[in-house]
Order: structure tokens, then C-alpha cells, then sequence
């Protein structure tokens, strides 16, 4: 089934029957080549590149709920390569640029908008910062401006410019940084994989792993046992429950990640904003609700709701950016589980267990990441060869040495 304007147009016409499901339902088969574990965003986009970009015939995707219903539904839906290490930055401008084909690539609206990005700074040594940021995304192909103190009042004239703690005085603008539909992108990955013939399989948990002679043979489910000649590990906070089952311990710590939405308000900020003085970042959506975040809550957890001390905190930046807000309503906070690393940056690489692969760690970026995870875990699997953009993220880098700290906040997990 695609989808055209004058699909949509017809089917208004017909009464709307023609609509068939997005993918299909199938059993899984005895054994596949490749299984790649986890139906979020990123095992999807694994299984769709798979299949569309190194024609992998024979592939399934294992999802112990539905899809939709983990950490790709429950983020506040940023994109953006505003990155400064050489590590990060290359693999999240890749990301950037097949999120600006994707909706063409998949056939589907995911409703991507690039309506910018703008990071607000405080102080000069923030400022400097900031220009260091700026100049490293342009060295490696992205788009940076940096904003005065002018030039943000005229973007945003709202803002607490003066009477606040820390005064604003300017920002880092991406201009091709935006938001996407969350579910959307899911669907839309789910739908392009199907129709190149993977096999998406629902309500499908992955219980251990068959391992013979530091091989692995395939999986154990809760609807039997599936064989693989390789498996993809793609399932974001439960990535230390589900790898300890193949007797892995990973750099890893999972914390949950609220957001949050208000009620509904006439339009106001028509991009992407985040707080330099506090850990807080908001946009507003197509519905008109303000969508926002901030840190993580401190203790490990996999339960998918926080705590109230949290939402003080984000409201408190929130309301030291923006004062005029403090009449909204809050309609709802949700909480997703992050793989939180060591420091900061994810992972795509082999494991020790010959056949088993891991892509894991990606704490807050995990949404922007998307199409860029899907794509390097794809080549990974399909040519046993890490992308060349994704060349850093190895599971062995904090043993030599190697970290890619962004934040620059050491080995602690909560602080990134």
C-alpha cells in the first residue's frame, strides 16, 4: 500500500475501505539469518536498512510488547547533530541527514519539521563553549550560527532576559534541527521493513540465548525457541537485563527520563529551545501543548514513571526561562528507561559471543539517533564492519582508554 495525495483524496471519496494494516502479523519461522532483538525506533530502523540497503532476505524482529510501546513513544521527539567530539559528531550529522530524506525513503509522514534548534548561553565561558561547538559542527559538514543577545530577543522576545539569575546572552542556533513524530517514525520504519519482507513479531520477549562454544545459535522466547545465525541486541534500558541472560555485564546503569506536555496554547515557540543554565529544553507541538524535559531522575530504575522532586526541578528551569508560563496547566508526565553510559555515548559493536551484537547506551540521544543507529547496526551485522561514522563506539573503549565524554562529567552515568 503507498501512500500519495491522491491515495488520500480517493479514499476520502470511497468512504476510507481501501486502508489495509501498516505490516502484518505473521508466526515466527524455525530460524532466521539475522534476529534483531527490540522494536523500538532503532531495531527497526536495523531491520529496514537490512533489508532495503544490503538486501538481508531473511530477517525478524522480536518485540516483547507492541510497537511503539517503549522509549520510541515516550520522548520528547528532538533531532539534531549539535555535537562537538569527533567521536559523536560525524555519526549524529549522518543521523541528521537521513532524517531529512526519511519520510521519501519510507514512504510515510513521520512529520519531520526542522524548524531549529536553539541553545541558550549565560555566561562567556559558556559563550566560548559555544563557539567551540559551533565551529566543530562545521568542520564536519553541519550547519551553526551563533547568536547574540539581539538576535535571540528578536527570535524569542518572551525570554527572561534581564531580571533572572543568569541573564541570556546569546545562543548556538541549528537551524536544521527540528522534531519528528515519535510513533510515527516507528510505524513508518516498521512498515517500510514488512513490505521488504521482515518479519515483525509482537508480544514476543526474548528469554535467553542458545550459545554453543562462544556461539551463538539463536534465541529463546516466550513463544518458543528461534534460531539465528546472528543476533542484534537493540532494547535501550533492559539492555543490562536482556545481555546478562548471555552472560554479559555491561558499562551501563538504566534511569528514567520524564517529559512532559501542557495544556494546550496558542503558538509560541515555533522551534527547539534548551536552558543553558539548567537542564531544561522544550518545544511546542502541533497540537499546541508545550513538550519538555530535563534530567534524569538520580536512582536506577525500570519502572516508566519518576518522581515528584523531578518535576519541581524541570519546572523550576522552565519558569526561570520563561515566566509566562507558570499560569499553564501540566496535562500528563510519562517516563521512559535510559541506557545510561559511562560516559555518555552509546554503543554499536560485536560482543564476545561470536554472532551476538550490541547497540545500546544511547541515554538522552536516543530518538535524534534513529535513522543513523538503524544504518551502521545494520552494516555492522550485514558485513561484521563498524560504519565509518560509528568507528568510536566500541564496547571495549573505556578498557583502553578511549572514552567519548561529550559533557565532560567523568564516569558517572547520572551526570550525563
Amino acid at each position: 500500500m503507498k501512500f500519495s495525495g491522491w491515495r488520500v483524496f480517493r479514499e476520502a471519496l470511497t468512504g476510507h475501505r481501501g486502508w489495509t494494516a501498516n505490516w502484518r502479523d505473521p508466526d515466527p519461522k524455525p530460524a532466521y539469518d539475522i534476529i534483531v532483538v527490540g522494536g523500538g525506533g532503532h531495531g527497526l530502523a536495523t531491520a529496514f536498512y537490512l533489508a532495503k540497503e544490503f538486501e538481508q532476505a531473511s530477517v525478524a524482529v522480536l518485540e516483547k510488547g507492541w510497537i511503539g510501546g517503549g522509549n520510541a513513544g515516550r520522548n520528547t521527539t528532538i533531532i539534531r547533530s549539535n555535537y562537538l567530539l569527533d567521536g559523536n559528531e560525524p555519526f549524529y550529522e549522518f543521523s541528521m541527514k537521513l532524517w531529512e530524506g526519511l519520510e521519501q525513503d519510507l514512504n510515510y509522514n513521520a512529520m519531520v519539521s526542522q524548524r531549529g534548534i536553539l541553545n541558550l548561553f549565560h555566561t562567556d565561558a559558556q559563550r566560548d563553549a559555544y563557539t567551540r561547538r559551533g565551529n566543530a559542527m562545521l568542520l564536519h559538514g553541519a550547519d551553526a550560527e551563533l547568536l547574540d543577545r539581539d538576535q535571540v530577543r528578536t527570535m524569542y522576545p518572551f525570554l527572561n532576559f534581564d531580571h533572572a539569575r543568569f541573564p541570556i546572552k546569546g545562543g548556538l542556533l541549528q537551524r536544521r534541527g527540528g522534531t519528528a513524530r515519535h510513533d510515527a517514525v516507528a510505524w513508518g520504519y516498521a512498515r517500510g521493513a514488512d513490505m521488504r519482507g521482515v518479519d515483525i513479531i509482537q508480544n514476543c520477549g526474548v528469554t535467553g540465548f542458545r550459545i554453543e562454544n562462544g556461539k551463538v545459535l539463536g534465541v529463546e522466547t516466550t513463544r518458543g525457541y528461534i534460531g539465528a545465525k546472528k543476533v542484534g541486541v537493540a532494547v535501550a534500558g533492559n539492555s543490562s537485563r536482556v545481555m546478562a541472560a548471555a552472560g554479559m555485564r555491561l558499562p551501563i546503569e538504566s534511569h528514567v527520563l520524564q517529559a512532559f506536555v501542557s495544556e494546550g496554547l496558542k503558538p509560541v515557540i515555533d522551534g527547539v529551545m534548551t536552558f543553558g543554565a539548567g537542564h531544561f529544553y522544550v518545544s511546542q507541538s502541533d497540537k499546541g501543548g508545550l513538550v519538555f524535559g530535563g534530567d534524569i531522575d538520580g536512582y536506577n530504575s525500570y519502572a516508566q514513571r519518576g518522581n515528584l522532586p523531578v518535576i519541581e526541578d524541570v519546572a523550576e528551569g522552565g519558569m526561570a526561562l520563561m515566566p509566562m508560563i507558570g499560569r499553564a496547566r501540566l496535562l500528563r508526565t510519562w517516563g521512559g528507561v535510559m541506557d545510561m553510559s559511562m560516559d555518555g555515548s552509546p554503543f554499536i559493536d560485536r560482543t564476545g559471543v561470536e554472532g551476538l551484537y550490541f547497540n545500546g547506551g544511547w541515554c538522552y540521544g536516543g530518538f535524534k539517533a534513529t535513522p543513523a543507529s538503524g544504518y551502521c547496526f545494520a552494516h555492522l551485522l550485514a558485513t561484521d564492519r563498524p560504519h565509518a561514522t560509528a568507528t568510536a563506539y566500541r564496547l571495549d573503549r573505556f578498557k583502553r582508554g578511549a572514552m567519548i565524554d561529550e559533557k565532560g562529567q567523568g564516569a558517572q552515568p547520572n551526570l550525563h
